[in-house]
């Protein structure tokens, strides 16, 4: 009974002694977690020191990123591209309204050319496109009418030849008093009438459109010229050989266009910025770099009601024939200003050269940085070679002027590099 006694109070000792362990060993257990927690803590302090010159790595190659598109080179190298740079300062300029338009045949200076009566084209001589004179036959027509009207012209011509000598013979023997004051004044009168008649029938042989000349053979001539009024350009051929010809169809349209209509539509709001007599500058689409100058000659008297817009006229010399009728074309014509003077405003102006495209954008280089970098921009009006610069850069920025073709070849060469290298 004893030993039993005793057997049990050992298994519950032991039983204690293990529930003292355990606690004690679930006690133990948050300093250990605190102690992991504390060493990760001090290692994530640790990375962060050691990630923070990493940031500030990639910060430093954002701002190298933000300058890859720089250009550096070597003194010999900008000699060599002729590069030269200009500080931008704002200049005055005329201030003008920009209008599109289009290009028209000067309408003083075109004619349509038709036959006064019918007749058959026998032959053509002139072809589209040809430059004809003053004067130039532009095809040959056969009339009747013509044939007629000759015909009596003839007889005219015979008629006063007869009627001259009967009064010139009947004058000297009335001076010889070899016969009467009434024989006379009766061959006088044959004679003034011969003249007349001649006179008629010469007339109406131009309203015709046919100058009187006696034929070689003495035979009536039905053939008849058609002439061109001024020299020009044939624009429009309608005659086809051997058609019938009609007065009131042409056969063909000639134009000088030496001096041209750039014909534009002004808004209401424009209309007391300019007026007749303004500087207009005119470019069009198939010649960019150039800018024809002329002058505004005409502003309607009328508002459209569909359009609210005006008529206006710019002229413009074309002696190379360059500029063709019905192109599109842009008019920036000058506006007005105190004592009658163009208006002036300040703005930032470069030379053409200045500018190229990339990309489809119209881009500048700056120099900065000791290096040479494209910057696109916003253009406005050309002004004789320069051009205004609306937006992008700004006063004091450095711009390269001259050279600009070569910076943009090393750009476009290096780009190509990348893209082979990718």
């Amino acid at each position: 009974m004893t030993n039993a006694f005793n057997l049990h109070r050992a298994g519950l000792f032991a039983l204690g002694l293990s529930a003292l362990i355990l606690a004690g060993c679930g006690k133990s257990e948050p300093p250990q977690a605190t102690a992991y927690q504390s060493a990760a803590g001090k290692a994530e302090d640790k990375h962060g020191a050691k990630d923070a010159p990493a940031h500030e790595g990639e910060d430093k190659h954002e701002e190298k990123h933000d300058g890859a598109d720089q250009l550096k080179l070597k003194p010999e190298e900008i000699q060599a591209a002729g590069i030269k740079v200009e500080a931008l300062a704002e200049q005055e300029v005329s201030e003008q309204v920009t209008v599109t338009a289009t290009i028209r045949p000067n309408q003083d200076r075109i004619t349509h050319v038709a036959p006064r009566v019918p007749g058959r084209i026998v032959k053509v001589n002139a072809n589209l496109g040809d430059q004809v004179k003053a004067g130039q036959t532009l095809a040959v027509l056969d009339s009747l009418e013509v044939g007629e009207a000759h015909s009596v012209y003839l007889q005219a011509v015979t008629q006063h030849a007869v009627a001259k000598a009967d009064f010139e013979r009947a004058e000297k023997l009335h001076g010889d008093q070899i016969i009467a004051q009434k024989d006379h004044l009766r061959a006088h009168a044959e004679y003034e009438k011969s003249k007349a008649a001649l006179a008629a029938a010469g007339d109406r042989l131009r309203m015709l459109g046919v100058n009187p000349a006696p034929a070689a053979d003495g035979k009536a001539v039905s053939t008849f010229p058609l002439t061109t009024p001024f020299g020009g350009t044939v624009i429009e051929k309608h005659a086809i050989l051997g058609e019938l010809a009609q007065p009131d169809k042409q056969l063909f349209t000639v134009a000088d266009l030496s001096r041209l209509w750039i014909e534009a539509n002004l808004f209401e709001k424009d209309l007391g910025r300019v007026k007749v007599g303004a500087d207009a500058v005119v470019t069009v689409a198939a010649y960019p770099d150039e800018a024809f100058r002329g002058k505004l000659t005409y502003i309607a008297a009328v508002v459209d009601k569909e359009t609210r817009t005006v008529q206006a006229r710019v002229e413009v010399a074309n002696p190379d024939g360059r500029l063709k009728p019905e192109m599109f074309a842009t008019a920036a014509i000058g506006t007005n200003g105190t004592g009658g003077r163009e208006a002036k405003v300040k703005a930032l102006v470069l030379p053409e050269e200045a500018v190229v495209l990339m990309q489809g954008q119209p881009t500048v280089f700056i120099e900065e940085h000791g290096g040479f970098e494209p910057r696109p921009v916003e253009l406005g009006d050309k002004l004789r070679g320069r051009v205004v610069v609306k937006n992008g850069i700004a006063p004091g920025d450095k711009v390269v002027t001259a050279g600009t073709y070569a910076l943009k070849a090393r750009v476009m060469k290096s780009q190509l590099g990348e893209g082979h290298a990718h």
